[in-house]
Formats: C-alpha cells, sequence, structure tokens
C-alpha cells in the first residue's frame, strides 16, 4: 500500500484474503462511498439467493457466473450466464444467487461500502 496526497494504491496480491463461505476467497478496498471485491469462486461454488440494499456491479475478469434473478419460486425468475468481458448490473434489493460454471475471478463493486454483503449471511 502507498499513499499520497491523500490517494492511495493498492496491490490486491499483498491485501488480505478472506473465506466467507466455502470455494470463494475475497480481498477488499473499502472506501467512504464505494467498495471493491476481487473475487475468485471455484468451479461449483454457489452463493444462494440473497438481497442487499448496496448496489452491485460484477465485472467478469475470467470464467463463467450463472446468475438466477427473483425470489425463488417465482414464476418470474431468469438465469443468466455471464462470461469474460462481460458487467453484470444489480440494482439494491434484487433478489440473485451466482454459480460458478468453472472456476472464475470477478471484481465486485458495491455502494454504499458494507462490511457485510450477500456472501457474509448465513442461510
Amino acid at each position: 500500500m502507498l499513499t499520497l496526497a491523500g490517494a492511495t494504491r493498492y496491490r490486491w496480491s499483498e491485501l488480505p484474503k478472506d473465506e466467507p463461505m466455502p470455494l470463494l476467497e475475497r480481498r477488499r478496498v473499502i472506501g467512504e462511498q464505494a467498495m471493491i471485491s476481487h473475487v475468485t469462486l471455484q468451479k461449483g461454488c454457489l452463493v444462494p439467493t440473497h438481497s442487499h440494499p448496496n448496489e452491485q456491479i460484477t465485472c467478469l475478469l475470467s470464467g463463467r457466473l450463472k446468475f438466477t434473478l427473483g425470489d425463488e419460486g417465482a414464476a418470474s425468475r431468469q438465469t443468466v450466464i455471464v462470461g469474460p468481458g462481460e458487467v453484470m448490473h444489480l440494482p439494491g434489493n434484487v433478489p440473485h444467487a451466482a454459480e460458478a460454471m468453472e472456476e472464475t475471478v470477478v471484481l465486485d463493486v458495491f455502494s454504499p461500502p458494507s462490511a457485510n454483503t450477500g456472501i457474509d449471511r448465513k442461510s
């Protein structure tokens, strides 16, 4: 980490990592207005359906994620597969789940920042 004139440079490799659920590892930079997480999901990692008030933008760097959108059991529930170079925007309070179809690396941006997101909550 290097701080210059109030700005800070980070290296993902030097940030502490946590494993809030099986098959998932993340590193985070938390600012005042937004948070970015570097997340690696192993094949088969399933993030169960959840929602949060934070707006979320997920940028796929590698791999593939199957997003399921909407409440469980709802007729309007839909799935979409997102791959490298694609971005999924999730407004706050939208129920969603994600499954890694292969090893996948994403950058997740949350606004506002929060110590807890959907992967931190126990089902």
